[in-house]
Formats: structure tokens, sequence, C-alpha cells
């Protein structure tokens, strides 16, 4: 395959594997189960170990078929490196793990994924401060930084309420301070949204959502955009120093991260995610189109008090989606009017399954305050913006008409 053509997203992905050559002429990368790799010639074996030449170690911290997918994703995201993880949880927690000490702070967006908001909790247990804002501000943002601010953190699409962080102007902040900018993708994926065209220096996807997009797999992964300066960060040990700088942060997540905690992603994993990845474009042009028609129905009928989707005109950062995002992506959320009992609704649904995953080929739906967001409790539920009737659904691929009736069927009969 010719890499210096200039190929479209889907072609990229598509083809991906063939650029370095496939064991057999097999047009998928194989499934690599060993989790040991030999060298005839020790002294490689030593170099392979110790940085000095490309191989494999251990499948704790790589694998063939991993490293394929790796590459993969580092294509979506035109990153300078990425590493996959064996959720999208373990992707972030190795951020913190890796790259964070006590006393250490970070600025955080406060419209979070409810584990994201616990592995903060965790975080702020063992010594890391953590400011919690409105990331739809970015003055909100510069007045929580302070001298210790190691990194800011913020999702481009909030889970559930869809709140948008001001993207760009928080990447120009972040580079004028120096301050690395990680960016969760996972809620539009590289194919609506670039971080790196914002200045995130390293950039979450959950693979077990849209990219995998067929919920058989879990798997998580961290890209370097190349965009952040690694000299700048503080907490580089001399062992990562080595290399070249642009390769300092993800060698210490390498190895802080993934080996010394070990939520790797198995080989049987990444070939499913892999496969699904191909079809990424195609699965999120009709998901974004599904959502819209259905954002559309739910806020013209009397029976519903709120929707939230950034494609809405509605919607407070509706311009704002349009200026960063190819679409407004395949989440939104609702509440029901005083009077209907979420549950007799959810239960009138043919389609829509109640399910806590997102990103799958179906329509998943699920009263949040009751089950994902239930932890937390009211107080921090409140200050999210997350009403106790408030469902989220995560819209799949069905047909738009059978989809849109469905709703409707269950609304009328509310």
């Amino acid at each position: 395959m010719n890499d210096k053509k200039n190929y479209g997203f889907t072609t990229t992905i598509l083809h991906n594997d063939r650029r370095k050559g496939i064991e057999h002429g097999s047009l998928h990368k194989p499934v690599h189960t060993s989790v040991a790799f030999g060298y005839a010639d020790a002294r490689q074996l030593a170099s392979v170990f110790q940085g000095k030449e490309p191989g494999f170690r251990y499948g704790r911290q790589g694998n063939p078929t991993v490293s394929a997918l790796e590459d993969k994703i580092n294509q979506m995201e035109q990153g300078v490196g990425t590493l996959c993880f064996a959720t999208g949880m373990g992707a972030i927690g190795a951020v913190f793990q890796a790259l964070l000490r006590a006393g250490d702070h970070v600025v955080s967006s406060s419209f979070l994924f409810g584990n994201t908001n616990s592995l903060w909790q965790t975080t702020m247990a063992q010594g890391v401060g953590v400011s919690f804002v409105d990331a739809t501000s970015v003055e909100a943002v510069a007045a929580a930084i302070n001298d210790n601010t190691r990194l800011v953190f913020v999702e481009t699409i909030a889970n559930p309420r869809t709140q948008i962080a001001d993207l760009a102007r928080i990447g120009e902040l972040c580079r004028a301070r120096g301050i690395l900018y990680v960016v969760d993708n996972t809620m539009t994926t590289p194919y609506l949204f670039r971080p790196k065209d914002v200045g995130a220096g390293l950039v979450v996807n959950a693979l077990t959502k849209s990219i995998g997009g067929h919920g058989i797999a879990l798997g998580g992964s961290l890209t370097d955009t190349g965009a952040y300066d690694w000299t700048r960060f503080p907490n580089i040990y001399e062992n990562y120093k080595k290399a070249a700088a642009r390769q300092w942060g993800l060698a210490q997540i390498r190895a802080k991260g993934l080996r010394d905690f070990g939520a790797s992603l198995a080989p049987e994993a990444a070939h499913h995610i892999a496969v699904g990845a191909e079809t990424l474009a195609l699965r999120m042009e009709r998901t974004c189109a599904n959502a819209l028609a259905l954002a559309r129905l739910l806020e013209a009928d009397q029976r519903v008090a709120a929707v939230y989707y950034p494609g809405l005109a509605s919607h407070p950062q509706h311009a704002l989606a349009g200026e960063l995002f190819r679409s407004y992506g395949s989440l939104l959320s609702f509440e029901l009017k005083d009077g209907i009992d979420c549950f007799d609704f959810l239960n009138r649904l043919q389609l829509a399954i109640p399910a806590s995953n997102l990103g799958d080929t179906r329509t998943l739906i699920i009263p949040v305050a009751h089950t994902i967001f239930y932890e937390m409790g009211a107080e921090r539920r409140a200050t999210m913006g997350i009403a106790e009737s408030l469902i989220r659904v995560s819209v799949g691929i069905e047909d738009t008409d059978d989809l849109l009736a469905d709703f409707a069927s269950a609304l009328n009969a509310s």
C-alpha cells in the first residue's frame, strides 16, 4: 500500500494493517495469543528491553495484535504514538497513576463520566488536589489554575447532559501556561473531532464505545498528539529522558501506568475492536442522523420536559458544536414531565434496550440517577445538572422510522 497517498478516513483505517505487511497475506492482523516473545540472539532481547530497538518483551507491555490496533487508533488521531489498555478507565487511570504525585493539582471539568468522577475522588484521597469547574467557560478553568497544576482534563461532549467544553480556548490557555491538556474524545470519536486540532497533548478514547462499536469487547487508548512539550512537565523520571523528548510521556505511561498496573488489552479484544473500527465513519453517520431525528421528536412532545442534544438550536453550546465537530454525536438525554414514571416509560419501549453501554449498534437507554450516577449521591448529581428523572439515550443504527415510532408509541401511552 502506498503510504504517501492521501487517503480518506475510512480507507486509511480499512487498509492500515497492510501498510506494515500482514503475516501470510491475511487481510486482518492475526490474533497473537502468546504472552512471551523469544529471540535467537540474547543480546537482541536485552536491546529490546532497554528500548534500543523495537520488539516485544512480554504480553503485559505489548503484543503484535494490540500494536496493530494502536497504530490504527494513532492514524485516526494523527498522533505520534498510542497505547491501548484493557478499558477506557484503565487508560484514564494510567494518566493519573503515571504522571501525578502527591501535592500536584488538576483542573477537571465538573461534567464527567461517573467512574471518572469516582477515580478523581480516589486521586484526591491520595494527595492530589482536584478543582472541578464548569468547562464550558475558559474563564472558570483559568481561575482554578495554580502553580501546582499539572494537567487540565475535559470531555468533548459530557455524558450524560451533553455540555460541551470550550475546547479550543482551553487549549490556548494550556499552551500558554505550559500545562498538559488531556481530552476524553469518547463521545465524539476521532471521526467527528480530533482534539489535536485544539492543542490537546493526550487524547483518551474508550474503545469499548463507538470505535469498537458492537458491544463485544472492552478497551481504551491514550494517544500522544505531539502537541505538548514534555520538557515542561516536571514529573518525568530520569529513566524516561533517554529518548527524544516527544517520547517521554508515553514511555513513562507505558512503564508506570501499563506495565506496573497491568491494565493490558487482550489480543482477542484488540482484534474485535480493530474490526469494528473499520466501519466507524459509516456507523457514526447513521447514529448521528438518528440522534438528531429523535431529539427533534422528543423536543416537540408535550410530555417531555427537557431535551439535551448539541444538534438542537436550544442547546447552550449548539453553535460551538457546529464549529468544532463534524456532527453532533449519538448521545442525548431528556427529562419526562412530572407525573410520568420513567421506569414505566422505559418498559414500554420495544426497540431501545435498558442497558448501560454507549456507542453500540443498538439503541440503549438508562435512567441515569438511579443507576450509573447513583453512587455519587443526590448533592453531587445536582451540581452536575442531573435531574432524578434524567434518561440517557445512546442512539443506534436502527432504521430511523422504526426508532422514532418506538419512542412515539411509548410517549403516547404515558
